[in-house]
């Protein structure tokens, strides 16, 4: 009863927030395990790590929480209704104010890929800092030269030429910038559902209202998402990639820029592309003079498992890949990597980026790819996301209010929904597991346009102790529904 009334609070906010809450609570078998198997009667408990975190005597929570509100942007947001003062993390755990630890599976948004605070990482990171932190690239220096050697080893094809950055954003800006000065060009296409960036540019090629302002966006064609669980066409490539051959001919001249996806859509709740998709749309636009470009920020450096970058799961080779996020696992860095003939149109002018190559963070990203081949992540990604999903799916079994378990490696997506044949956004239901979550001890992510994708992105040192232990509390949480 506690939880149906935490639901209708949420709801009856929703509404005086101005939000629309789909679907109704039901106190029927539709969030009930729907056979005779069951959760234990107790809480699932965290599994024993050998670590204990250092006393904290920092600000607490509410002194924070004050002068974040006083003097950073109120567009800032956070998790959980009652805000975690996170303090230390060690590998693939978080500890709060109170030293009380928890199991991260989002990564700081998908950020952290080896491990928070993962020794050979800092080792480097902090030994370059004693020596230099920075200098431009008007200087010369070994660390930018050595992990761009070490990037472009990892790349398909004539992927060869490497351009540093600081984020995600910064990456796809320069991308889009590259497909128009190649191209000669000026339209590019994305996908509804996506997510690029949230600058004034890349706010054209993001598709999701929650994060685009009313301004000028363009010249940007967004089409049908090849989504095998919403979409139209379910996991028809061909109709999905017809609709960008109509846009390419009666929204354009014919002629286009560039076409821009991720192979899975993170922010848009890990919508893993139709099969064949991307091969089918790159030949269309190459033939309307565009390039293609692969937004590897979340599904780069094993993450999938199958593959080391996402777009190999289509059987492509994109003219530019761009990166983020797990390149530093957690150190401000992006990358673009393309071909040596779409890189000469960047030198009709200066190119420059300040912190792009900064001695600290090429050593620090470096290290993470020394890390990730070492000890073999691309490979437990493979193993401990096929563990993952096939212990969701029984729980889906289980649990009419999953609509979908889907995903790659340890980039999954839980779908909750209060109707599976309308398939209807259980938004109140997972705000209420997202708080459940927490209280047990487990961070997840949230997704999709309607917020009701819980995101299982974990940093790759995950063990099967912790994957049992995140299924086991999702199935306390539901049965408590």
């Amino acid at each position: 009863m506690a939880w149906r009334n935490s639901i209708l609070r949420v709801r009856d906010q929703h509404r005086r927030n101005g939000f629309a809450v789909c679907g109704s609570f039901s106190t029927a078998p539709s969030t009930a395990p729907s056979s005779s198997s069951s959760p234990a009667d107790s809480p699932p408990q965290i599994p024993r790590f050998d670590y204990a975190p250092k006393p904290y005597k920092g600000p607490l929570g509410d002194e924070v929480l004050e002068k974040r509100r006083k003097f950073l942007g109120p567009s800032l947001f956070y998790y959980y209704q009652k805000p975690l003062n996170i303090v230390e993390g060690k590998m693939q755990y978080l500890f709060d104010e109170n030293g009380k630890r928890y199991l991260d599976a989002f990564a700081g948004i998908v950020t952290v890929s080896c491990g928070h605070c993962h020794p050979e990482v800092l080792n480097a990171i902090v030994e370059q800092s004693k020596l230099l932190q920075h200098a431009t690239t008007i200087y010369l220096h070994h660390a930018i030269a050595d992990f761009a050697e070490a990037l472009a080893s990892k790349m398909p094809g004539n992927l060869k030429v490497v351009y540093f950055v600081n984020s995600g954003s910064e990456a796809n800006e320069l991308a889009m910038l590259m497909a128009r000065l190649y191209s000669g060009n000026l339209e590019m296409i994305s996908l509804r559902n996506a997510y690029h960036g949230g600058s004034s540019g890349t706010i054209g090629l993001t598709a999701l209202n929650t994060w685009k302002y009313s301004i000028p966006q363009g010249e940007i064609h967004h089409v049908v998402n090849p989504d095998p669980y919403r979409g139209i066409f379910g996991s028809n490539a061909s109709m999905y990639a017809k609709d960008v051959q109509d846009h390419i001919d009666y929204g354009t001249s014919g002629k286009v820029a560039g076409f821009i996806a991720e192979t899975i859509q993170g922010v848009g709740g890990a919508v893993e592309l139709a099969p064949g998709y991307l091969k089918l749309v790159y030949d269309m636009v190459h033939k309307a003079g565009g390039l293609c470009i692969a937004d590897e920020v979340q599904t780069g450096f094993g993450r999938t498992g199958s593959q080391y970058w996402g777009f190999e799961t289509q059987g492509v080779i994109p003219d530019i890949v761009t990166m983020a996020k797990g390149i530093g696992n957690g150190l401000p860095l992006g990358a673009v990597v393309t071909t040596p003939e779409i890189a000469s149109v960047m030198a009709q002018k200066i190119q420059f980026n300040t912190f792009g190559g900064n001695p600290v963070c090429s050593a620090g990203g470096h290290a993470v790819l020394r890390v990730l081949d070492k000890e073999k992540r691309q490979e437990h990604c493979a193993d401990l996301g096929s563990h993952l999903t096939a212990r969701f799916r029984d729980l889906q079994e289980r649990y009419d209010i999953i609509g979908d378990v889907r995903g790659r490696g340890l980039m999954l997506g839980i779908e909750l929904v209060t109707d599976r044949k309308e398939k209807t956004p259980a938004k109140a239901e997972t705000a209420i597991l997202f708080e459940k979550l927490r209280e047990l001890g487990v961070l997840v992510g949230k997704g999709g346009l309607h917020g009701n994708v819980f995101r299982i992105k974990p940093p790759m040192c995950f063990n099967k102790d912790d994957a049992d232990f995140l299924v086991d509390a999702f199935d306390y949480a539901l049965s408590k529904l």
